[in-house]
């Protein structure tokens, strides 16, 4: 067995300590994993819901009530039965007692090695890094909302009420400084579980106020069967190109297997299973979240109608009750803080191994210090994670900073990232796991459904960057919103 190179576990047990080792550590020598399909949930419904789904009704609204829940509960089974696959090549070569895959990559490289893992490390981590640069422009975005909804509860709704967004991108980007010290996923269960509540809250209450705002009539709003009407709302080139970012916009919302075998690695060994309490875990989240966005995309576009707006909450669909919507920002803003750190620890996690393979005896990257917290008790310090976590959030700070409009670019990464981590590969590891023969059945199902869910993908690629170029023809540099 490989030996461990850090100072915390570079130790030798006499014999009569070796029973209570094996009580705190896993067969592989790794501190004992303690997750169950409960935190594994939280975890996942923490990645997928984000604050996305509050522009659901504008993608609801361009493919109308026929093809939009039904592009909603395809994509909801897709995923859910490609996680399912890609649960069960956590292990090798056997699903329940093979040797442990700690990260995607190591999973590709298991199942089917060569250039595919350049491509997967490439693909994977290049999303989550541009996802945690969006995520930091969206939470400022909710941030600033909550300032604007005061000052046009004060001013009047006809007021400009502009905010800079950078001075509350510094104060998410101080607070992911303190939470990226947390060492690794196993310690995240508990910000998780909150960042969970915290986005059923906003969830609930966008449906609330669209149902109350539907049922109390007011304005009519039109909607049909066909969404946003050519001639009437949009042009005929502006419906595909809408059309397609709105499948795209679908698609990707459901995405997590970039996090998916990182959450594995952080569930107890059986019984049951890490493949079966994932499985069940995967089943939880995407229902829940599938719950949330039928409702969320279903009951906005009745209240709103063709012109459903960008983020309903954010972009002021709703201006009263001016408190409820600050609470509802609150949310989005906290369950931010959480996601951010769902997807940058596998980031930090793949760095900090990476140079303790490469420098096993340096102590400025290997070296643990117990630190002493008040109230907290017994902290461990590694001043190469201090300075390169602390560097990272800071680097991802000032590109959001910079590039206010890089949610539209974004949009481009999800598609080029969603084909490879959510369907191909999961696909053909299962085919080479269960050793489907060629041009069977199974395997010619599994092939068109993979080359199906590439063309969506190449379609949603053509609507991001027809949406970026638009973005950038609009952009206006060093105005606040």
């Amino acid at each position: 067995m490989e030996k461990k190179k850090t100072m915390s576990v570079e130790q030798s047990f006499t014999d009569h300590e070796i029973g209570d080792t094996n009580k705190n550590f896993d067969e592989d020598g790794r501190e004992k994993r303690s997750g169950t399909w409960v935190t594994g949930s939280a975890h996942i419904i923490t990645a997928v819901i984000g604050s996305g789904v509050l522009s659901l009704a504008w993608a609801i609204a361009q493919l109308g009530w026929v093809a939009g829940p039904a592009v909603l509960m395809a994509f909801s089974f897709i995923t859910y039965f490609t996680s399912t696959m890609l649960a069960d090549c956590y292990r090798s070569p056997d699903p329940v007692t093979g040797k442990r895959n700690y990260t995607y990559m190591e999973v590709v490289r298991s199942y089917l090695g060569g250039r595919k893992v350049q491509l997967c490390g490439l693909a994977q981590y290049g999303n989550l890094v541009g996802i945690t640069i969006g995520y930091t422009i969206t939470a400022s975005i909710s941030m600033v909302a909550v300032k604007r909804s005061n000052c046009f509860h004060k001013n009047g709704h006809h007021v400009k009420c502009a905010t800079s967004n950078t001075p509350f991108m510094i104060v998410f980007a101080i607070i992911q400084i303190i939470l990226s010290q947390i060492p690794n996923f196993h310690n995240l269960s508990w910000l998780s579980i909150l960042a969970a509540v915290m986005s059923f809250c906003y969830a609930s209450i966008g449906i609330g106020l669209s149902i109350a705002k539907a049922a109390g009539g007011g304005e009519h709003v039109r909607t049909s069967l066909t969404g946003v009407t050519v001639g009437i709302d949009v042009s005929g080139s502006e419906k595909v190109w809408r059309t397609f970012q709105a499948i795209g916009d679908i698609a990707f919302a459901y995405a997590y297997s970039t996090v998916l075998i990182e959450i594995q690695d952080t569930l107890k060994a059986g019984p049951p299973s890490e493949n079966k309490a994932m499985k069940r875990a995967s089943l939880v989240g995407v229902s829940t979240t599938t719950f949330f966005y039928m409702l969320c995309g279903c009951v906005g576009y009745a209240a709103f109608g063709n012109d459903a707006p960008g983020n309903f909450l954010t972009g002021f669909g709703f201006y009263e009750p001016f408190w409820l919507i600050d609470f509802a920002n609150v949310c989005i803003a906290v369950h931010l803080v959480g996601a951010y750190q769902v997807f940058c620890q596998p980031i930090f996690q793949f760095v900090e191994s990476q140079s303790a393979k490469r420098w096993p005896d340096n102590k400025f990257i290997t070296g643990e210090y117990k630190l002493q917290v008040p109230c907290c008790g017994e902290f461990s310090i590694n001043f190469f994670r201090l300075v390169w976590r602390t560097s990272y959030v800071v680097v991802t700070a000032v590109v959001a900073m910079i590039f206010p409009f890089f949610n539209d670019f974004l949009g481009l990464i999800g598609a080029a990232s969603f084909w490879p981590l959510t369907v191909y590969f999961p696909i053909e590891m299962h085919i080479a796991q269960k050793k489907i023969r060629k041009f069977s059945f199974t395997w010619t199902w599994l092939k068109i459904l993979s080359w199906a869910c590439f063309i969506v993908s190449l379609v949603a690629l053509a609507g991001s960057v027809q949406g970026l170029i638009t973005s950038l023809k609009d952009f206006k540099p060093f105005q606040a919103p």
